[in-house]
């Protein structure tokens, strides 16, 4: 479920190793830095507050066979040591080779590096952890494996507290998650590992899991019986060896699974001669040449398909099941971003996600198709774009972690809001500035001798908005707004 979203590359700045020693934290590398003039020319969104600084940070954490490994991420700080920022960690979608990751962003691929800029731009201290088996993380890649992808998040967490200690820094206790595509499937991962396992260590603020394969035993299984033409075939044999290396029991060699014509093929990618996309290629080219379409079914053997249909007990059903993540109950502000017309993951995941949680007692769920007719490569963007405006309603951003903001007593109403929208329970002096979903500026104002603004709306579109609020001594908060009629 590769992220197509297309970002403009970075040459990497002048490293500097420093091994340092605590918890799990291995090693930091500084590996560059981006001034707030940089990162709004780059990204063209003019409410980006701060300059960052970002890092390869190494820790350890389990590898697929729960033995303690060296793994890797991006940690991006913004470069505003007086305040306290909240933690963000961004899950990554399915990348091309080992190390097409975050850590290696500005280097050999970099993979998504660059949402963590925009994002620590944005005022989070973001977190983007390259998994199990990629960076410098040993063997194969356990691609959708639940629980590596949680632990290789949750330990991430875990190390970069001790790199803010360590380097005089501090974050508060916010935590948002966020991931797409592959990432939108580790991020439930995580969320629930968190809500469920971890909840005395670390408590999620909110969280958006966007167009992610949440249902493996399902809908994604559907995929691999379909008689369909199907465009992404290297995700099943992907999926696959990803399993068989995480239980070892599907299968003794692969023309057990696979038909003869495509093993070759398999087994480069899986030693890393090739890249998914070039496994991809080749099984689509064979697909058509010796069936007459990509339809991914018919590079298993029958025997295989059978078993999948007949026998639920069966190692790969059961593998399947076991990396569902959608049969929970989040208890934390939570949205699931999609795109009706997705091409590589079936909007169907989020639909089952959606209802099984609900039914299962989320307190705050909301599922939303933020473009019916975007494929999805092009839904990352306006399900990211959802997810940051989600995420500022949340958001505390303080200049001593010792004390609360004051910002977190202000009050935002009605929202949503037709012609008038109040601000109350504001410090003073303070200004706040409204942003249309584009970050365009469209309001500012501010208070003098009262803690109330009166904002009229009534002349702007209906949208999503956020209301970004900042007291006289650089407190910053923002809010979520909604205008409509």
């Amino acid at each position: 479920m590769k992220n197509f979203i297309q970002l403009a590359t970075i040459i990497a700045a002048l490293c500097l190793s420093s091994a340092v020693f605590s918890q799990n934290l291995i090693s930091s590398t500084y590996k560059g830095v981006r001034t707030k003039a940089q990162l709004i020319s780059q990204f063209g969104i003019p409410f980006i507050q701060y300059g960052v600084k970002y890092y390869k940070v190494t820790y350890t954490s389990p590898d697929v066979e729960g033995n303690l490994d060296t793994l890797s991420g991006l940690l991006v700080m913004p470069n505003d040591p007086a305040r306290t920022f909240p933690r963000l960690v961004y899950q990554h979608g399915t990348s091309d080779c080992k190390t097409c990751v975050p850590s290696r962003y500005g280097s050999t691929g970099g993979g998504e590096g660059e949402v963590g800029l925009l994002l620590g731009g944005m005022g989070y201290v973001s977190l983007l952890p390259d998994y199990a088996g990629m960076g410098d993380g040993r063997g194969f890649h356990p691609y959708v494996h639940a629980a590596t992808e949680a632990s290789a998040a949750a330990d991430m967490v875990r190390a970069s507290a001790a790199w803010l200690t360590q380097n005089g820094f501090s974050a508060n206790d916010q935590l948002f998650i966020t991931g797409y595509s592959q990432g939108g499937h580790a991020s439930a991962a995580l969320h629930r590992l968190v809500e469920t396992e971890l909840a005395g260590e670390m408590t999620v603020t909110a969280a958006a899991h966007n167009s992610g394969p949440y249902s493996i035993s399902g809908v994604m299984r559907g995929l691999i019986q379909s008689t369909g033409v199907y465009y992404y075939p290297a995700y099943i044999p992907n999926t696959v060896l990803s399993y068989q290396t995480a239980y070892g029991n599907l299968y003794n060699n692969l023309t057990e699974v696979f038909k003869p014509a495509y093993v070759a093929k398999i087994e480069q990618y899986y030693n890393g001669t090739i890249s998914l996309s070039a496994l991809n290629q080749s099984l689509i080219s064979t697909l058509t040449s010796q069936t007459g379409a990509s339809v991914p079914s018919r590079i298993i053997q029958d025997s295989i398909l059978d078993i999948i249909a007949t026998q639920p007990n069966h190692p790969f059903n059961v593998a399947m099941r076991d990396n569902d993540v959608f049969d929970w109950a989040p208890q934390a502000p939570t949205r699931i971003f999609y795109c009706t017309a997705d091409d590589q993951v079936p909007f169907m995941n989020s639909i089952i996600a959606r209802d099984t949680m609900t039914a299962n007692g989320a307190v705050a769920l909301v599922a939303t198709d933020v473009n019916p007719t975007a494929d999805h490569g092009t839904c990352y963007n306006p399900a990211m774009t959802q997810t940051i405006l989600f995420f500022a309603g949340f958001q505390q951003i303080t200049v001593d972690s010792k004390e609360p903001s004051v910002l977190t007593a202000v009050n935002v109403a009605p929202n949503p809001a037709q012609d008038v929208l109040m601000v109350s329970a504001l410090p003073e002096p303070a200004t706040v500035t409204l942003y249309d979903w584009n970050g365009r500026e469209v309001l500012r104002q501010s208070n003098t001798g009262s803690t109330v603004l009166q904002l009229d709306v009534k002349a702007l579109p209906v949208g999503i908005y956020v209301l970004r609020i900042v007291g006289a001594d650089g407190t910053s908060g923002q809010r979520q707004v909604v205008i409509s009629r």
